[in-house]
């Protein structure tokens, strides 16, 4: 059968629609992608390793819940998810039938790492539709209470830092990038470390009556100093890399002055630079990773707790 742009787009779309009711079967249509793919080319199968351990994180949380589930879910969290499933589903069928243009810029990209599956190629693809995924559902986002906005700028900032490692290691780990390299493969366990959020992160939605300060506060030691010793530091870079390295420029636009600014509005930069300025620790890990020294910041007094859709 042939395929063409329109009709790959909207059988994607048809079958992402199927699965919206179900959690099950949203990872299995995840999973089927990297199966089949695999026929091609066997180490795909095993490219889906990062995705589908996040996938799981995020069903386990209640974030995929459908609308009519006891506890409903995250509108915002699975409209992201339906674009990354759309993305790889219409580059999967443009692949099979050989005929007609990817719809998206993200739907190439998968085909590209179809063709030639490396971990920067996979990284390039993913977080091309991660990043479209936010960039179309702003208003979905500002909905959200605002420690859950908080997890959605850490999530991204971990996903772009992790591209980094493999593509770019010196810019994420100074002169330790030769270790990125294996690290950041999203084809090992070691990636689990820096996309995994269950040892930073309540495994609960929503996240009522907690606040911004709460979530750095129960952070993990170890997810800390990745956090805000090894990514914050260099997050303009990286933002910079991401936005030239996936072709989209508003990338740039999710990052004011070094803080991390997608649905979370500048009144709430002093938060983020408390948490970053964490301590000896902190600032040594900072420096010992090639992120050099934290500038100097004036003294403030406590910054009020940002609580709901406090902003």
């Amino acid at each position: 059968m042939q395929v063409g742009q329109t009709e790959a787009a909207s059988l994607a779309a048809a079958r992402v629609r199927e699965v919206t009711g179900a959690t099950d079967d949203r990872i299995r249509l995840a999973t089927e992608f990297y199966v089949a793919a695999g026929r091609g080319h066997r180490s795909c199968r095993s490219y889906g390793r990062a995705e589908l351990a996040f996938l799981r994180w995020a069903i386990a949380r209640g974030v995929l819940n459908p609308p009519t589930a006891a506890t409903p879910g995250s509108p915002w969290w699975r409209a992201v998810n339906d674009r990354l499933l759309c993305d790889k589903i219409e580059a999967a069928l443009l692949r099979e039938t050989g005929a007609g243009r990817p719809s998206a810029h993200s739907v190439g990209l998968w085909g590209e790492f179809l063709r030639v599956p490396t971990p920067a190629a996979w990284y390039r693809a993913h977080n091309s539709s991660i990043v479209a995924g936010y960039l179309e559902n702003v208003a979905l986002a500002e909905a959200e209470l605002a420690a859950e906005r908080f997890m959605m700028n850490v999530a991204l900032l971990r996903v772009l830092y992790t591209h980094a490692l493999v593509a770019r290691p010196r810019l994420a780990l100074g002169s330790f990038g030769t270790v990125g390299r294996l690290a950041g493969d999203p084809r090992r366990g070691s990636v689990g470390f820096f996309l995994d959020l269950r040892r930073a992160f309540p495994e609960r939605y929503p996240l009522t009556g907690l606040t911004v300060e709460d979530l750095v506060a129960a952070e993990g030691s170890l997810p800390r100093l990745l956090d805000f010793g090894v990514i914050a530091p260099r997050l303009t870079g990286l933002y910079s890399f991401a936005a030239t390295w996936l072709g989209e420029p508003r990338v740039l636009e999710l990052i004011d002055d070094g803080v991390p600014c997608y649905a979370f509005p500048t009144v709430w930069r002093d938060l983020w630079r408390e948490a970053a300025d964490g301590g000896p620790l902190t600032r040594a890990t900072a420096y010992a990773t090639g992120a050099g020294r934290p500038r100097p910041r004036p003294h403030r007094r406590a910054a009020s707790p940002v609580r709901d859709h406090d902003g």
